[in-house]
């Protein structure tokens, strides 16, 4: 990997992190088209590269949200109540998504992260982004509460459609958004909690990929390297630098627009960007099939 295909993975990251189109899909199909159809010791050290590169865009979160990180820190001080019971929820959103990725991860990564299924994905999301839309401008969701009143049972619903996205080409946030909506938040609470939530996922699946040792790698690594060592060993350390900045500060970019296009247009964008990259998708997949594009 050189410093331009980095650039562009960190990017399309920190572009598509936060917003419902989902990263994963765009970085399997970024990443099949500038670096081939990887295998053994490479691909197990793209995969960390995609996943480390999100500790950017979680740091874009964290300044732009700090504020209500504060409070957060000051509630496990025992000085803010509000931030307190913002922890607790955050957390009990977080705990389905933990217990579910680590039992069904390797699972995933071996049915799930294929081109087919990342366009079915955007497919069946964009449709549920363009229904959400309309009732929304229905009325649907109207009297949504805010953040500060969000319940522990409100938080485990959302933390249950977070898993969702574990489907890669779904999008974390794009679940976890409708799922705040449904389970009565008002749109900004929705999205601002789909922001904290994301804080805490991102940074366990960041942290765990960085360290952990890397399964179904070349047999001379002995399944003893974790994913920062991997990926140094296989690119050095410029290439992941490189990545982390640029998604920090498309990240950055990418949530302050997006928090004011929703308040104005709604998700309805998103859902039609979906449903076109899903087709073009598809029809790279039948391109394939008579060997004329990548699968």
């Amino acid at each position: 990997m050189n410093w331009w295909q980095a650039l562009i993975l960190g990017l399309i990251e920190g572009i598509t992190e936060y917003l419902p189109v989902s990263s994963t899909g765009h970085l399997i199909v970024a990443q099949r088209m500038m670096l081939g159809n990887l295998t053994g010791q490479e691909k197990a050290a793209a995969d960390c590269f995609a996943i480390c590169i999100q500790g950017g865009a979680i740091a874009a979160v964290l300044g732009l949200y700090f504020p209500r990180v504060r409070q957060m820190f000051m509630g496990l001080l025992g000085k803010d109540k509000e931030g307190l019971k913002l922890v607790f929820a955050v957390l009990a959103g977080f705990l389905p998504a933990a217990i579910i990725g680590y039992l069904a991860n390797d699972w995933i990564e071996e049915k799930l992260f294929l081109f087919k299924w990342v366009a079915l994905a955007w497919f069946t999301g964009g449709l549920a982004i363009l229904a959400i839309d309309r009732w929304m401008k229905q009325g649907g969701g109207a009297k949504g509460v805010e953040l500060a009143d969000i319940t522990i049972k409100m938080a485990l619903m959302v933390g249950f459609a977070q898993c969702l996205a574990m489907w890669p080409g779904t999008s974390r946030s794009l679940m976890t958004i409708i799922g705040g909506l449904l389970v009565g938040l008002r749109l900004s609470a929705a999205v601002e909690f789909s922001f904290l939530l994301g804080l805490v996922t991102l940074g366990a699946a960041t942290a765990k990929k960085a360290v952990w040792p890397v399964h179904h790698i070349a047999e001379k690594y002995d399944h003893k390297l974790g994913g920062t060592l991997l990926m140094w060993d296989t690119y050095g350390p410029v290439p992941l630098l490189i990545g982390v900045i640029a998604a920090a500060v498309s990240a950055a970019i990418a949530v302050k627009w997006m928090v004011g296009y929703l308040n104005r247009k709604g998700l309805g964008v998103f859902g039609w960007y979906r449903i076109a990259i899903a087709v073009l998708a598809a029809v790279l997949i039948a391109m394939n099939a008579f060997g004329l594009a990548v699968g």
